[in-house]
């Protein structure tokens, strides 16, 4: 197969290509940065990977790199867990809003058209809850900044099947591995301060980023796959269970609660991200035959220690 993506430098996107070069599928690697994605994959050790420079909201020479690729994937998208300053909402907003439209636009114009689009979004399409359990029929229980942008975001996705491609949007959960959240949770642990955010009742869900690379290959290989899926694992935990396993499997406590305001005052806004959290259950991607390698979260945690260490 070829398959171009975009957001393929990122924590996810860069496991992914890395995945799919080892099974030996062509890739374009569409970047607004041509020099970093050249440096993250010298034609040395991925030969098969070819990087276009485009400009992620308008349509230009870029969009024909995509003529006759059998699928797309569209990681595109600025940070969230960063202080919301209106310039970088506005960031957030466009990057998946209006970068989704061009590249749906660049597919429906294409001659032939990638029959499918693998479209990233994430499990604050639903808003957040203490008590609420969500699969992928649950609708949004509240319409804060994180869900508005989610579901236009989707809805982006989904003008692709006006043109007859086939749409696949998982909603990732938090994912673990060497980046991400963990990277942020990890230093404490070693310093043996580690311990909830929050008041650790909070919803964590989850999801081991070499399950998301394996959900990710299979919507863009399985034609029985359209809709959306829960990128998550299938157990959902708290934040203090999270942290009690993080802290087993690196042999550390996990006892120094890191209080509220401490989060607020690192990220603003943006702390709701991980002071807030949502049951997130993935119903449809198990009924689609999905097997997860890392079912439970002290599974996972070790082997991602073991990974980051």
């Amino acid at each position: 197969m070829k398959i171009a993506i975009t957001g393929a430098t990122g924590f996810v996107g860069s496991r992914l290509v890395q995945h799919l070069h080892q099974q030996g599928h062509g890739l374009v690697v569409l970047s607004r940065d041509g020099d970093r994605a050249r440096r993250a994959f010298p034609a040395t050790a991925f030969p098969r990977v070819e990087t276009i420079t485009y400009t992620p909201y308008t349509l230009g020479d870029w969009q024909g790199a995509i003529v006759g690729c059998d699928g797309v994937v569209n990681l595109a998208g600025a940070p969230i867990a960063e202080r919301w300053t209106p310039a970088h909402k506005q960031a957030i907003q466009d990057s998946r809003i209006k970068g989704t439209q061009v590249l749906v636009a660049a597919m429906a114009a294409a001659d032939p058209k990638p029959p499918v689009l693998v479209s990233a979004s994430a499990i604050g399409y639903y808003g957040t809850s203490e008590t609420a359990r969500f699969d992928e029929t649950s609708p949004p229980i509240e319409t804060d900044f994180l869900s508005q942008v989610c579901q236009r975001w989707e809805a982006a996705a989904h003008e692709a099947e006006n043109h007859g491609i086939r749409v696949v949007i998982p909603r990732f959960g938090i994912v673990l591995g060497q980046g991400g959240a963990l990277a942020r949770m990890l230093p404490p642990f070693r310093l043996f301060a580690g311990g909830p955010i929050g008041n650790g009742r909070q919803w964590f869900s989850w999801i081991h980023i070499d399950d998301l690379v394996n959900l990710l290959t299979k919507a863009l290989t399985d034609p029985a796959m359209a809709g959306v899926y829960n990128a998550t694992a299938p157990q959902p935990v708290t934040m203090a269970t999270a942290c009690a396993a993080l802290g087993q499997a690196m042999n550390r406590p996990s006892w120094l609660p890191v209080p509220d305001f401490v989060i607020q005052a690192l990220l603003g806004d943006a702390a709701m991200v991980v002071l807030e959290g949502q049951q997130v259950v993935p119903d449809r991607t198990q009924a689609s035959g999905f097997t997860y390698q890392y079912g439970d979260v002290d599974k996972a945690m070790p082997a991602v220690v073991a990974i980051a260490s």
